[in-house]
């Protein structure tokens, strides 16, 4: 059936670049620098992200950066000529690239006036996002308005989970997430933060653990404290170029929660990688709203 809006988001949401192939879902490609050169992330199609790790290991320091409002136009414009737009943006509280997407949304539609251009904050970003584009798709398939499917998202961006932890406190220093004391301090004691996306929408530090081992079971806890309902659920795991601990964690997982649909694993995309480095690993979920 002919839909009269298409479903659209952005690579921040690390949306296996086939899975978006596969439904039919346009991927606004987010940029990030490595070594003085300029790439868009593009969900794994290439390969990129075990380059950009191994590269990190040696000293390697990307970073990202804003993409523009011309840029948005020219993604946005050739679909509002034909169709309206119903966009899923990564959250709000994590760049100030979202101002630049309403700002395109604003003089599209002065330019299109009779088209529809919604734009929703999902308050997430990597995993829970994707959960929110899939769940957002299944309704679009389904013959959902585009009003009705923004509802949706918008009622339950707040119940998509990630909870992580990272192999190297360097990342996050950089990043301005922990002091260089704390940095020091934290990796001399071999301390391990779990992190977590807020109800702002916010990255932030949970709490803090000692020792790998007690951070990857941290993780299931974390799952099994707030995922609710877990019968025929779809869980993803997020990695840094760590595939064995990514295998326990799902082992893990599977003994905790044994009537879970999917476990499905992969590797984390290069914008959030450059930000959490190598050795960062995440279980993202549909749950209970999050608490805080």
């Amino acid at each position: 059936m002919a839909k009269d809006y298409v479903l659209m988001s952005d690579s921040d949401s690390d949306l296996p670049h086939e899975i978006a192939k596969e439904k039919n879902i346009p991927i606004v490609r987010m940029p990030y620098t490595l070594d003085d050169v300029e790439y868009l992330d593009d969900n794994g199609a290439s390969g990129a992200e075990k380059g950009l790790f191994d590269r990190m290991r040696k000293g390697a320091k990307p970073f990202t950066s804003l993409l523009p409002t011309a840029a948005y136009l020219e993604y946005f414009e050739p679909i509002l000529r034909e169709k309206d737009l119903l966009f899923l943006a990564f959250s709000s509280q994590m760049s100030a690239t979202f101002q630049n997407i309403l700002e395109a949304q604003k003089e599209l539609l002065e330019r299109y006036p009779d088209r529809k251009f919604v734009v929703v904050d999902t308050l997430s970003i990597s995993g829970p996002q994707t959960l929110l584009i899939l769940g957002a798709h299944e309704l679009y398939e389904k013959g959902a308005a585009l009003e009705e499917v923004a509802q949706w998202v918008t009622d339950n961006r707040l119940k998509a989970h990630a909870w992580f932890t990272v192999g190297d406190l360097t990342y996050l220093r950089r990043g301005g997430r922990i002091s260089a004391t704390s940095a020091i301090m934290g990796t001399m004691l071999d301390i391990k933060p779990i992190l977590h996306i807020t109800r702002a929408g916010k990255l932030e530090a949970h709490s803090k653990v000692q020792g790998r081992k007690k951070a990857l079971k941290t993780l299931v806890d974390r799952a099994v404290e707030t995922i609710g309902e877990t019968s025929g659920k779809t869980v993803i795991i997020l990695h840094g170029d760590i595939l064995d601990e990514a295998e326990i964690l799902r082992n893990q997982l599977k003994s905790r929660i044994p009537d879970l649909q999917d476990i499905r694993i992969q590797m984390i995309g290069p914008v959030i990688g450059s930000h959490a480095g190598p050795g960062t690993l995440s279980v993202c979920f549909m749950g209970n709203e999050r608490a805080d």
